[in-house]
């Protein structure tokens, strides 16, 4: 009956409850028992209400609609509609490449508050500009795009490694040294600059 957001809104109000009881009435604990079940209402129950309140906003931070509700990122969210094939995040986000529900998430991973440590403390700073500083004019990468955020999905794909022209550059993909998206090939990514000037596309309600 109870999803998980419900399960954890009710252990968060049985942990409130319980902790304020034992707090106002601590005359109420003088068996062992008692102590016990004070230990858990005050220690125990509010480390997992916090774990849990993390694993919730973990998967929820997963889904596009939450990258975009920042203001600085709506952009780069109407981007994923843009009715051209040369666009690289949209021809991937329309035609189901990435799943469209986590569709950011699926192709920043390492950027995000899910990637290495540096990473996540970057994500943080996004979000502490989102509330309380200025978010930059425009977004980038400190560290470039990875290939290896294309190749976890198209290395050993036959389009992909069959195609000639990648054949005889595949090593200097694997290794970066030549990039999928700023070497020519795919350079078109979510160019927001130029989105007045765009058609979009509307999915069929």
């Amino acid at each position: 009956m109870f999803g998980p957001t419900g399960i954890l809104i009710a252990l968060i109000a049985l942990t409130v409850v319980l902790a304020f009881f034992f707090l106002i009435r601590p005359s109420v604990t003088p068996s062992p028992r008692e102590k016990i079940l004070a230990f858990i209402a005050l220690f125990i129950l509010p480390v997992l209400c916090v774990g849990g309140g993390m694993h919730t906003h973990m998967q929820r931070s997963e889904q596009t609609r939450f990258c975009i509700s920042c203001h600085a990122m709506a952009p780069y969210g109407r981007s994923l509609y843009v009715d051209n094939p040369n666009y690289i995040p949209a021809t991937h986000f329309q035609n189901h490449r990435i799943p469209m529900e986590t569709a950011c998430y699926a192709c920043h991973a390492d950027y995000t508050i899910y990637g290495p440590l540096k990473d996540k403390l970057q994500g943080v700073t996004r979000i502490y500009m989102q509330y309380v500083g200025t978010p930059p004019a425009t977004i980038q990468l400190r560290k470039g795009y990875s290939n290896l955020q294309c190749l976890r999905c198209h290395a050993g794909a036959r389009n992909f490694e069959a195609n000639p022209v990648h054949q005889g550059i595949l090593d200097s993909l694997k290794s970066n040294q030549i990039s999928c998206i700023s070497s020519g090939c795919h350079d078109t990514v979510h160019n927001v600059a130029e989105l007045s000037r765009m058609k979009f596309w509307r999915p069929a309600e």
